[in-house]
């Protein structure tokens, strides 16, 4: 009897802890939007309830998953390079440690949405609504700049003409075209399911309707990233080659017509990266990235620790090029200096040397791979956006915010837990998705 009765209190535990938990999953794209600080407590209270969970059921299955595998071993490794003085003599201090060490809690709530909070088909569709809502807000924020020339916050076009959409910095770019493909691939399919001109016409326009904002908000990475995630669509699922090339087609037709419509968009993603292309590595990118890869070749093992890059690249130590390449040596007066390298992979290499830039690569392609696996047999059109989401955030030719700030690495975990857990649907009951592209 008094099993029974611990039994049951158990089942009740676990019926009050999951929706709490996917009560607190779900409000972190609303934190990532407008309230980090919301963002961070819930990602919190969820890693918290998963693993109580996990100790409760005695079930910690989800660790021995190739994906999280990856994730662990790159996280252990910047966590050491980052470990004041006790390992590497030259890696790390108090802060830098805490901020690896702390990486965990976004691994943690991808697992906790994989393997917990999104087994439901209500739950994904969900998250689903929320990534796509948010996609919309950016999406339609950006117009409203573009037409009234002020946000719904009052906020203004950025100084380099970029639309900054709901937010007071120009940060929509990047995060719509992340977005852009979760949000228009499910609906966009769904109409052209039925054979008609109609039908395929209307589901092309959605697309091309997202395509076509993102190159208005004149970001350039934004724009690539678009670019990108359209070519992924169009690889998996042949009912959108075609209609993929017009999309494209018009993408273009577009920019060309930026110098009478948009002539800030004209001047940043033409002007602007012509200049940067002529001579790339004096650009402050090149410089940037220069910078990055001669701390990594001065600590090529462990790196310099997590932000290493931060408080250490004013150093003369740095004040060196590429000569094998060509490369001039840097100056912190032609911006070789910032609060990271702009790339995710430079970062890696900075922070945790060879090992910690074959790590990370190491995972971006585990998590693919396991995205990817069954795809082009089943494109499921949330399957193969959430693919183009992750393929956006893993690209190495690219300019990118500091790995993994919240801001915007969360919205990367948000859709790696939802588009690991949809994965894990057996085929036979996403079959019809796939007959539907």
């Amino acid at each position: 009897m008094l099993d029974q009765t611990t039994s049951a209190a158990r089942q009740r535990l676990t019926e009050n802890l999951r929706p709490i938990a996917l009560f607190a999953a779900m409000l972190v794209p609303l934190g990532l939007l407008h309230a980090w600080v919301l963002a961070e407590y819930a990602i919190a209270v969820t890693d918290l309830l998963f693993l109580t969970e996990s100790i409760r059921t005695k079930n910690f299955g989800w660790l021995a998953k190739p994906w999280i595998i990856a994730a662990l071993i790159w996280w252990l490794w910047l966590t050491i390079c980052s470990t004041p003085l006790f390992f590497f003599p030259t890696a790390g201090w108090l802060m830098g440690f805490c901020e690896a060490a702390v990486i965990l809690r976004l691994i943690v709530f991808a697992a906790a949405l994989e393997s917990w909070l999104l087994t439901t088909q209500h739950a994904r569709n969900i998250a689903w609504a929320l990534l796509a809502l948010s996609a919309l807000w950016i999406g339609a924020e950006c117009w409203q700049e573009y037409l009234t020339g002020s946000n719904l916050f009052g906020d203004h076009r950025w100084g380099d003409g970029s639309l900054t959409g709901p937010f007071y910095k120009p940060r929509a770019g990047d995060l719509y075209a992340h977005l852009l493909f979760i949000a228009t691939l499910p609906p966009a399919m769904a109409i052209t399911a039925k054979p008609g001109l109609l039908r395929l016409t209307a589901g092309a326009a959605l697309i091309a309707l997202g395509v076509v904002t993102s190159v208005l908000i004149g970001q350039r990475m934004g724009t690539v990233f678009t670019a990108l995630g359209l070519a992924t669509a169009a690889l998996f699922i042949p009912r959108l080659r075609k209609p993929a090339l017009i999309i494209a087609g018009l993408a273009v037709a577009f920019l060309l017509l930026t110098p009478l419509i948009s002539p800030a968009t004209h001047a940043k993603l033409v002007g602007e990266t012509a200049k940067n292309l002529h001579h790339f590595a004096l650009s402050p990118y090149g410089e940037l990235y220069t910078r990055a890869t001669v701390m990594g070749l001065a600590s090529p093992i462990h790196g310099w620790g997590y932000n290493g890059f931060r408080a250490l690249c004013p150093f003369p130590l740095f004040d060196k090029g590429l000569p094998a390449l060509g490369i001039a040596p840097t100056s912190v007066a032609l911006f070789a200096c910032n609060l990271h390298p702009h790339n995710f992979y430079a970062q890696a290499f900075a922070d945790a040397g060879y090992p910690g830039l074959a790590l990370f690569t190491l995972m971006m392609l585990t998590w693919l791979a396991t995205l990817g696996r069954g795809l082009f047999k089943n494109p499921s059109p949330l399957r193969v956006g959430l693919f183009a989401c992750v393929v956006t955030f893993a690209w190495p030719l690219a300019s990118t915010d500091e790995f993994p700030t919240l801001y915007m690495s969360g919205w990367l975990f948000f859709a790696l837990g939802l588009a690991l857990a949809v994965t894990q649907i057996p085929s036979n009951t996403t079959n019809q998705d796939a007959k539907n592209v």
